[in-house]
């Protein structure tokens, strides 16, 4: 099988051994509990999407390893045009539920990396690690599987590297080398998509030294394997989530996670990296190229659904778009500089010989910079044109306007140029996309965006740019930088 239906998704999520847990409660179901089935929803959106008319060509693509239609994310990026289907699926799937899918997204983009890496490794070392990831690519594609990529480690004390750490759990390391096999063990945080996979990616948090060989592994588990417990987070409004009515739309959420790998047993077959820790940073390197132009098109995507929820705000008040077009434009400039950016990091990229396409490490990280700052502006405008009853506080509980005593008042309080509850519904999506749980990991999501200017200057070449301004202003004198002194 190459293709699952959402209902066919639904049904192996059903399968699989509780381990999620959340309010100190364990999710017997986590297709049907509140807290996480809006998640589950979305994602399996996205499995019925590839068999849409119109649309599957964003939602599939043709297999480097059979040829076959396939998912796609279960698919390698080939082509610069194949990392562009990646940020229009991205766009498109944030237009349906306005946020995140993260079992489409990250795991994804940790086995494509590590498509390219194990080869690396392979060629230095002698290892097998490449022809496993070939089988598990393939199993991963012949059960059309969702994938969530675990990354981002507890860390501990910032100052210190994981060796150093009080906890040696702060990191997720190697405990143990078996012939079989290995045992690992650490915290894995915020970790966006895991109720909605079946398999976790999991790569080093960053690049490190000979004496961090440790913390330089890629294994791929299943979520619901023994010794791994998840812990969903609480995110601000998340408890409308959970509850019944308009409080919240309940055509997707984001869940994030913290893992806890309790001794989990890893075998050979699912081992990409164990110890080469020369190659840690060449992954983080790759995946955040590949995420980093991609994630314009998540912000982007969430801001055509903030233009949408603006102007159906002014028109419930009274107001014609006309008001605002000014600000509605600028809202649409910023989305399209963070989608055009990452299109361009596309385009500048270049083919991995594995393969594998990655995009242009630069403009990838530039648009990571905006990331952080565009939709902040994008959700302030929304609020503006909104009006105080998305932005302050101030619409009552669904439950309360189902009271028999006063809930026909508040219904009557809140109609303007439409009925109360139509005008309540527009209010309470602009008020979720903008200080809510709709609000997606702009500042940090994809690391920080003091590390991507760190990139940005370091790829920059400076001492080019002055040489060529020499050239053409004439200038035959000597111009240094100046020593410290």
């Amino acid at each position: 099988m190459a293709l699952k239906t959402g209902e066919q998704y639904k049904e192996s999520l059903r399968k699989m051994r509780p381990n999620v847990y959340k309010w100190d409660r364990l999710i017997e179901d986590i297709t049907t509990d509140p807290v996480t089935r809006g998640h589950v929803a979305s994602v399996a959106h996205s499995y019925d999407m590839s068999f849409d008319e119109k649309d599957a060509y964003i939602y599939t693509a043709k297999s480097h390893l059979t040829g076959e239609i396939a998912h796609r994310w279960n698919t390698l990026p080939q082509t610069a045009e194949d990392q562009m289907h990646n940020a229009r699926m991205k766009r498109h799937q944030y237009r349906h539920s306005g946020t995140c899918k993260g079992a489409t997204c990250a795991g994804w983009t940790g086995m494509t990396v590590l498509w390219a890496v194990t080869q690396e490794m392979d060629k230095e070392y002698g290892t097998n690690y490449h022809e496993r990831l070939k089988n598990y690519f393939k199993y991963v594609e012949d059960n059309a599987l969702a994938l969530a990529g675990a990354i981002t480690d507890a860390k501990g004390d910032r100052s210190l590297k994981p060796s150093q750490q009080k906890n040696k759990d702060s990191h997720v390391h190697i405990k143990e080398v078996r012939e079989d096999g290995i045992v690992i063990r650490g915290y894995k945080t915020q970790i966006c998509g895991i109720v909605g996979a079946n398999e976790i990616i999991v790569v080093p948090g960053g690049g490190y030294g000979e004496s961090e060989k440790d913390f330089c592994l890629a294994v791929a588990v299943p979520r619901d394997v023994e010794g791994l417990t998840c812990v969903i987070t609480r995110k601000p409004s998340d408890t409308r989530e959970e509850e019944e009515g308009w409080d919240a739309p309940k055509v997707g959420t984001i869940t994030q996670a913290y893992l806890i790998f309790d001794d989990v047993f890893v075998p050979n077959e699912r081992v990409f990296m164990a110890g080469e820790y020369k190659y840690s940073g060449k992954i983080i390197g790759y995946f955040a190229a590949i995420y980093r132009a991609a994630i314009g098109a998540c912000v982007a995507g969430q801001g055509d659904v903030m233009i949408g929820a603006a102007i159906n705000m002014a028109r419930a008040n009274g107001l014609s778009q006309k008001v605002f077009q000014d600000k509605l434009t600028q809202m649409a400039i910023n989305n399209e500089i963070n989608y055009g950016t990452g299109l361009g990091a596309m385009l500048a990229g270049k083919q991995h010989e594995s393969g594998l396409y990655i995009p242009d490490a630069l403009l990838a990280h530039v648009n990571k910079t905006q990331v952080a700052k565009l939709p902040y502006e994008t959700k302030v405008i929304t609020q503006d044109i909104s009006g105080g009853i998305a932005e302050t506080g101030c619409i009552p509980s669904y439950k309360d306007f189902q009271s028999e005593l006063y809930g026909e008042h508040l219904y009557k309080a809140l109609e303007a140029a439409t009925d109360g509850e139509s005008r309540t519904r527009a209010a309470r999506l602009a008020e979720w996309l903008t200080v809510g749980a709709g609000i997606p990991g702009c500042m940090h999501g994809g690391g920080s965006p003091d590390g991507a200017k760190m990139v940005v200057k370091a790829l920059t070449k400076w001492e080019d740019y002055a040489a060529d301004a020499k050239r053409i202003a004439g200038i035959t004198g000597e111009i240094v930088e100046p020593k410290k002194k």
